[in-house]
């Protein structure tokens, strides 16, 4: 079948690698795609969020299954488009319908999901402009730090971890009144600080079934040690270490399960990746937010590591016939760095040449904020590539990645070299 992958990150470079090795693919597509895309499969100029002209596409190239990479299209509804168009309804979408998709639209949305459900999650109030000296006194209420969650969509910025209390209350009205993270923050979550070490579950649902791919963790500061600016993901590593095989069974019996059948319960239409952002507090596993698509860079970790056929995988989403399907996982470790543009997560210049792509032999190099210009590659975001390797544990495969970054450069580059440093 031809099929066509939304988006343009490391995600979407890995989506596409890894379908393009199946014998279910004949042609493929990504939209818009980068540089690595292009090796892999033909890139389409058009936007995650034109539907009318991925109609369009979707048409011309006969595309019969399409894998929703990013947010943003699942948020705004691509989902449902397919559904309600009569050329395009018998197209297989992965990637929930708008009203599931608010689990990751709307920080309160998800939090009252989990309270319905009894999922373990922190104590949280919400508020607006018109009550901000309600949150005032909450955040007197709580110990420090001070958790504050634009409750709209903030590209992975939105979320604030405060030590001082006159500072949380300034920054409360900075996203409220000021609108200092735009629409995303005309209403914020603020949230008790859970204490504990973070990982990734991963869940393929067909709304009746679910599947959970490996755990992983990724590192979101900028600076060694978990210091500086968040970014979008500075690295990973997959399996998590301390994710034994009883805290995976608590993750599975308290959070996955009662997810699913959350959204069943709630008549939320669900195809797809769930992913539940984790905390891991004593030995109890805490939920701090879910998002409707694979993680990025976790992807680069988690679908390398994955050894059946993901086509096949998203037929049967599509035909809710997942349980079906039994899941074949490579043993060993993986982890990705993320090599990025000087600057970021802050401003950063576009357009340095990156050289010596063609010596690395012993890594997966996925292209993120990368594309190709007069025959060259060059930066374009920034966050530019991903490094994955595998090792039969973390610390060679993570040794395998540095090597490999040694041979790869380009103007003001910069990496953590530090992941995997708190396991």
């Amino acid at each position: 079948m031809n099929i066509l992958v939304l988006g343009s990150g490391g995600r979407e470079h890995t989506f596409a690698w890894k379908i393009a090795q199946s014998d279910h693919c004949d042609n493929l597509f990504v939209a818009p795609g980068n540089s690595g895309t292009s090796t892999v499969a033909t890139n389409l100029n058009i936007g995650v969020t034109d539907f009318e002209a991925i109609k369009d596409e979707v048409l011309k190239h006969d595309v019969k299954l399409v894998v929703v990479g990013p947010e943003d299209p699942l948020v705004h509804g691509v989902h449902d488009f397919f559904i309600n168009d009569a050329q395009l309804k018998h197209v297989s979408v992965i990637g929930p319908q708008k009203a599931a998709a608010e689990l990751e639209g709307s920080k309160e949305f998800a939090k009252e999901f989990m309270m319905r459900h009894n999922i373990p999650t922190a104590a949280y109030e919400s508020f607006t402009k018109d009550n901000v000296e309600d949150g005032y006194k909450f955040l007197e209420t709580l110990n420090p730090p001070y958790v504050l969650k634009a409750d709209g969509l903030a590209a992975g910025k939105g979320v604030l971890i405060l030590d001082d209390l006159d500072e949380a209350k300034l920054e409360l009205k900075q996203m409220l009144v000021d609108a200092k993270f735009g629409d995303a923050s005309t209403k914020v979550v603020i949230e008790e600080f859970l204490d504990g070490i973070e990982l990734s579950c991963f869940v393929l649902t067909d709304g009746k079934d679910y599947k959970i791919l490996p755990t992983a963790k990724d590192y979101k500061r900028i600076g060694e040690g978990d210091t500086g600016l968040n970014t979008g993901g500075m690295g990973a590593i997959s399996p998590v270490p301390f994710a034994t095989e009883d805290f995976l069974k608590k993750i599975e019996d308290r959070i996955v399960k009662p997810t699913v059948d959350g959204l069943a319960k709630d008549k939320l239409p669900y195809k797809g990746f769930i992913f539940i952002g984790l905390i891991k507090v004593g030995d109890e596993p805490k939920v701090i937010e879910y998002n409707v698509r694979m993680g990025d860079p976790e992807t680069e970790v988690v679908l390398p590591r994955l050894k059946t056929d993901l086509v096949k995988i998203f037929d049967a989403i599509s035909k809710q016939t997942l349980s079906d399907i039994e899941l074949d996982i490579d043993e060993r470790a993986a982890t990705t760095v993320m090599l990025v543009s000087g600057g970021y997560p802050e401003a950063y210049e576009k357009g340095k040449e990156i050289f010596g792509l063609e010596n690395v032999k012993d890594s997966l190099v996925f292209h993120a904020g990368a594309k190709e210009s007069d025959g060259k590659i060059v930066t374009s975001g920034g966050r530019v590539m991903a490094v994955t390797s595998f090792g039969n544990t973390y610390q060679d495969a993570v040794k395998k990645s540095y090597q490999s970054i040694k041979k790869l450069c380009f103007d003001k580059m910069n990496y953590r070299k530090d992941i995997g440093f708190d396991l």
